[in-house]
This record gives structure tokens, C-alpha cells and sequence, in this order.
């Protein structure tokens, strides 16, 4: 990235106090997983934390000028996405299995 791009002083300081604000808020979302009284309350502590970590690397991409990051950024949102809906199923299923979804089994009562 060119100098002339890179970001001013000012959108530097209000990027980084952005930048600790996410932080905070994964902090919180992890005390949330940890104390979370339902499977589901964890689950979508979980999944706050992974939509934190991809705008927290987008912001730090924008602040060092590197736009490469961008792309991990994507990939660690398929990611999250991937391994919530791989979650849920297993929550639901109690397998990974497709046996359990054709015959129609469930570990509700």
C-alpha cells in the first residue's frame, strides 16, 4: 500500500480504541461461554467470538495496510460458519452422521 493510503493519525487512534473495544467484547463473549446456563447460550457465545476475531483482523488489516489479511479474515468466517453448523447438528443429532437424520432421530424427549 502507498503511503498516501495508509490511514491518518486520527483514524489510527479511533481504529485502535475500535480495536480494544472488539477486545472487550470477545473478553465478554468468552465469560458468556464459560457461564452460559444452555448449550445454545455457549453456542452463540461462541459464534459472537468468531464474527469478533474476523472484524478485529479486518480492522488490524486496515491499520497496517495489508490487505492480504482480508482473505484470512474470509476463510476464518467459513470457518466459524462451518464448525456452528457442524456443532448445532451434533447438538440436535448427537452424531455427525447421516443415519441420524434420515431415520429422524433426536435426543429430545
Amino acid at each position: 500500500m502507498s503511503p498516501d493510503l495508509l490511514p491518518s493519525e486520527l483514524t489510527s487512534g479511533v481504529l485502535m480504541a475500535t480495536s480494544f473495544a472488539v477486545l472487550l467484547t470477545m473478553i465478554l463473549a468468552l465469560v458468556r461461554a464459560t457461564l452460559g446456563p444452555t448449550v445454545f447460550d455457549r453456542v452463540l457465545a461462541l459464534n459472537m467470538f468468531g464474527t469478533k476475531t474476523v472484524l478485529l483482523i479486518s480492522v488490524v488489516s486496515f491499520v497496517t495496510g495489508r490487505s492480504d489479511f482480508l482473505d484470512l479474515a474470509l476463510l476464518y468466517s467459513l470457518m466459524n460458519f462451518i464448525g456452528m453448523v457442524a456443532l448445532l447438528r451434533f447438538t440436535q443429532y448427537n452424531s455427525f452422521s447421516d443415519s441420524a437424520v434420515i431415520t429422524g432421530e433426536s435426543n429430545e424427549p
